[in-house]
């Protein structure tokens, strides 16, 4: 069986749960360290270090000149690309655009009681880094959902690295990149690339933040420059709970168990949550008749012996209360009344309401983000988002009676925490009538 059949009531279940929740990419000590000397190299070496690392990580030679992807060659991928692909990426960017208008946050103030003008100043980032995985897989999905969510916040300055290859860049990729908006590709991968995004080199310029999925290097390489530069987080395997009651097809709760496992990384989670066992055992049937007629049959079936299970519950209320101790980042509600249900649940990156929106559909085209918390840290990240891209700043003015109203309390917090020039600055103002009127005049 590729799957296994779980129960809340058996003894050993907390042990076997407990085992289902863990995840092996956490990056070791010998990925960070190299990680983290790759990005030194490239800090202290710019161009020189990024061409010899992707001569020695790629196997592909660039000179200075061509690590930059030119504009007639992302033309042409845009041309070339067949016309139902790119109306399909057109239409993928329409709704993510659309759905990110939405989360758009404005500027504001507000006069208080004594006076102060007070707000928040909301303002874009000035140039973000973009990271697009190479290899085998192939993600403009992922350009899409990354660079739309900065073009609606307003960043100036989009930029995006992929790793090279002898063949050039994924035509799909740089047809993603054109119509997402991004401005300047480079053809430059792995922990390096991280490192010139964070730092910059004489041909590719420092960025102020770097989103992007990536394996275990790249993900390091973000962690050891976070603070040099912001990160959108730590990417890990894709996971998926399912809650189903019996109204649920069983073909479509093993088709949407089967869809997050192939991911790739072999370190994927699926879970089926039901109050029926009746529905796990054909739930198990259907996922052995559909992962014969997939490609990537092997690698699915270690993903689910591995971090796959079909788990009996007590009630739904119990499914509930686990999922929220799994934090997942796709959970699906293939259940009778799924709205009432969403609204018990507190941890989740994203919520799928019904047997007809399983979480391809967000991954690709619903129009929120696929970008989405893994690793159990839902509890506490959201999904990438305008907010995302960009920063809030503080502003506040005061007239000098509204400062008199408030100075007693501001110098006898100062001076509580032993800060004599905090009070200071305060009682400095109200010193004498001579540095009054020069404070109205100026």
């Amino acid at each position: 069986m590729p799957v296994r059949i779980l129960s809340t009531s058996e003894p050993r279940f907390a042990r076997q749960f407990a085992a289902l929740r863990q995840h092996g990419t956490d990056a070791t000590a010998a990925v960070e360290t190299q990680a983290r000397s790759i990005v030194d190299a490239v800090r202290q070496g710019g161009d020189r270090a990024l061409i010899r690392f992707t001569q020695q990580f790629d196997h592909v030679r660039l000179r200075p000149a061509q690590l930059r992807v030119g504009s007639d060659e992302i033309d042409a991928a845009l041309r070339d690309l067949p016309s139902d692909a790119v109306r399909a990426l057109r239409l993928a960017a329409r709704r993510i655009t659309a759905f990110h208008r939405r989360q758009v946050s404005r500027s504001w103030n507000y006069r208080d009681p004594v006076g102060l003008q007070l707000g928040q100043r909301i303002t874009p980032l000035d140039r973000v880094g973009l990271y697009v995985p190479g290899g085998h897989a192939v993600y403009p999905s992922s350009v899409l959902m990354n660079a739309i969510p900065a073009r609606v916040a307003g960043v100036r300055e989009v930029i995006m690295v992929t790793p090279p290859s002898r063949d050039g860049c994924n035509p799909a990729v740089l047809a993603a990149a054109a119509i997402a908006g991004v401005d300047t590709v480079y053809r430059i991968g792995g922990a390096q690339a991280v490192g010139a995004l964070a730092y910059g080199t004489a041909s590719i310029p420092r960025v102020d933040k770097i989103v992007g999925p990536g394996n275990a290097y790249v993900q390091a390489a973000k962690k050891s420059v976070y603070g040099a530069v912001d990160i959108d987080g730590i990417a890990g395997p894709s996971e998926v709970v399912v809650i189903a009651d019996l109204s649920a097809p069983p073909s479509y709760v093993a088709a949407d168990l089967l869809a997050q496992a192939e991911h790739g990384s072999g370190d994927e989670c699926a879970i089926l949550l039901t109050s029926s066992r009746r529905l796990a055992v054909k739930v198990q049937t259907a996922i052995e008749d559909q992962l014969r007629m997939l490609a990537r049959r092997n690698d699915i079936a270690r993903v689910l012996r591995r971090r796959g299970a079909l788990i009996v519950v007590r009630n739904l209320d119990e499914a509930v209360t686990l999922a929220d101790q799994i934090a997942p980042e796709h959970l699906e509600l293939m259940v009778a009344e799924p709205r009432r249900w969403a609204q018990r649940l507190h941890h989740a990156g994203a919520v799928f309401l019904g047997p007809y929106a399983p979480a391809p559909l967000g991954d690709y085209v619903a129009g929120p983000n696929h970008v989405l918390p893994t690793g159990g840290t839902a509890r506490f990240f959201s999904p990438l988002g305008v907010y995302d891209f960009v920063k809030r700043t503080s502003m506040v003015s005061a007239t000098r009676a509204g400062l008199r109203q408030l100075a007693p309390t501001v110098v006898r917090l100062a001076t509580l925490e032993g800060y004599d020039a905090h009070a200071a600055a305060i009682g400095c103002r109200f010193a004498d009538t001579a540095g009054r009127r020069g404070a109205r005049r100026n």
